[in-house]
């Protein structure tokens, strides 16, 4: 019995005196919070989507305290919430315009001619062999290798090529890094005509590969205002910079359907996706 005593109390002192260096060392060694830092955490959106550059909002929180970086690299923060981050740094932050993704490419299953691949479910993988089975070179295979990399869900996979909801992207990025097509680009948030292709060939040679390309015809050039579509040879483009009105889809009557509204294009089973 004396034994099992002496055993307890040995094992408590030695508790006591483990207790006492690990509260002395966890005292000597502590690292005081920065307020700071937490503070400017709490205006950050949360959103750790690397689009700033840093690997999270409390990476880049240091790097705004630091001076390392700008309030206006955050892709997700509101103009509101930008202010207020300004005004906690005591510093000027410009207006910025939120960006969404754009997938370049309407040629989806029912109008764009492909082969079966069997491959590496990867974009990047797929497009070093034979294109990756879609007929036109420049467009969207459809692999969903963008849509794995947006932790939002703003890219869904229907009918062979990858869709972008506007309204659930917040302009990180990921996507276009992505691409091995270099299909994906980011626009003002507030443009809702977009022509969906991206390739530069002749409108004969593309239309042999998908039907919903564009073939440089004009119309909506010429149903435009002045520098609101630009022409690039055989392919034309929305200028974001002087963006037309919704009301050009109307007045062009695209022959293909290659110009399209973003918001309805985003529809499920959208009017210009579904086939006669």
């Amino acid at each position: 019995m004396g034994i099992v005593i002496l055993a307890f109390i040995i094992a408590l002192v030695v508790g006591v005196v483990l207790a006492l260096i690990i509260g002395a060392a966890a005292k000597a060694f502590a690292v005081e919070p920065d307020l700071r830092k937490e503070a400017l955490e709490e205006l950050l959106p949360g959103a750790n989507c690397g689009g700033c550059g840093f690997p999270g909002c409390g990476e880049f929180a240091k790097a705004l305290l630091s001076a390392e970086s700008s309030p206006e690299c955050c892709p997700v923060c509101q103009p509101d919430s930008l202010k207020k981050i300004g005004e906690f740094l005591g510093v000027s932050v410009e207006g910025k315009e939120r960006k969404v993704a754009l997938v370049r490419c309407g040629g989806h299953n029912g109008v764009a001619i492909s082969t079966p691949y069997n491959g590496v479910n990867d974009c990047a993988s797929a497009s070093l062999v034979a294109a990756g089975g879609k007929g036109c070179e420049y467009g969207c295979l459809g692999l969903a290798s963008c849509s794995r990399a947006c932790a939002f869900d703003a890219i869904e996979i229907r009918n062979g090529i990858a869709i972008v909801h506007p309204d659930r992207c917040i302009g990180c990025g990921h996507c276009v890094d992505v691409c091995p097509k270099n299909l994906i680009c980011m626009v003002p948030a507030s443009v809702d005509v977009h022509v969906y292709c991206n390739s530069p060939e002749k409108g004969v040679t593309k239309m042999k590969l998908c039907k919903a390309s564009c073939i440089g015809c004009k119309k909506c050039v010429k149903a435009s205002d002045e520098d609101q579509m630009i022409s690039e040879g055989f392919l034309v483009r929305t200028n974001y910079s002087t963006p037309p009105n919704t009301d050009l889809i109307a007045a062009t009557g695209c022959p293909t359907k290659a110009l399209k509204l973003a918001s309805i294009h985003a529809l499920p089973e959208a009017p210009e996706e579904v086939e006669p």
